[in-house]
């Protein structure tokens, strides 16, 4: 067994720590990062036998191309890659996702994963997301447009949407899957990757730390799953570490 599969087995639920402690490997020149997984990037339908994730920024990267179309075998080293060039996310930042999508595994390689792996719930997956019922209704896995009507009627009027706002869509989602869901679970894990799905869009889509994500091209990214290029999108010059993730983070938690 390799270094990095030893490695990802011993740690747990330490996700800031696994960061950390494999970005070395996998910017690594053998780690074979740089590559991706299709030339062309333009939005295609994922066809009936491609597999997705509950995950819209996953499955738009999926979606061109970024990732493997097919949802198959996606290496960290791929994940890594795809993520930088789609969305210019870092390495330590993609590796907060990463490194727990690992641990959702089916492939029978520790190393990889299908995306619609990541629906187990309690790893990556949690009730209360801002797009797909909780797994107590049985589909925590497909895009729920009465949940998330709920989330985006938020931002009806809004040009963009500050953290506060973001904050309150978060929070009110919360308590109303908490109310429809008897068994609503969000351990301390589970909230942090709560957090960390509403600062992702806040950082990808807005003024870096500063929240303020474009509402067209957040609504693009949840109702298409597609990466608003044709609305005026251009991923940022500067990568998205984890460091401005976290502080999204403290500062959705704040507005909370």
């Amino acid at each position: 067994m390799s270094w990095i599969a030893l490695k990802v087995l011993s740690l747990g639920s330490s996700v800031f720590e696994g960061a950390m402690s494999v970005a070395q490997w996998v910017t690594g020149s053998g780690s074979g990062a740089k590559d991706t997984a299709d030339e062309d990037h333009s939005w295609q339908k994922p066809s009936p036998t491609d597999r997705r994730s509950p995950c819209p920024m996953v499955n738009a990267l999926a979606n061109h191309g970024y990732l493997p179309r097919d949802g198959q075998n996606v290496s960290l080293a791929r994940l890594v890659a795809g993520a930088k060039e789609g969305i210019n996310l870092a390495v330590d930042a993609t590796l907060l996702v990463g490194i727990k999508a690992l641990q959702t595994s089916s492939t029978g390689n520790i190393l990889t994963f299908h995306l619609d792996d990541l629906s187990k719930h309690g790893i990556i997956e949690h009730d209360g997301s801002l797009s797909r019922n909780d797994v107590h209704s049985g589909d925590n896995h497909s895009f729920a447009p009465e949940i998330w009507a709920t989330v985006a009627s938020h931002f009806e009027g809004k040009e963009t949407i500050s953290i506060e706002t973001a904050a309150t869509a978060r929070k009110d989602r919360l308590a109303a899957a908490a109310k429809a869901n008897p068994e609503f679970d969000l351990p301390a894990d589970a909230t942090r990757f709560s957090l960390i799905e509403t600062s992702l869009y806040l950082g990808v889509f807005g003024e870096g730390t500063h929240g303020n994500a474009r509402t067209e091209w957040v609504r693009t990214l949840f109702e298409q799953e597609r990466l608003p290029f044709d609305e005026g999108f251009a991923r940022s010059d500067r990568p998205i570490t984890i460091s401005d993730i976290l502080v999204l983070q403290k500062k959705v938690e704040a507005a909370s």
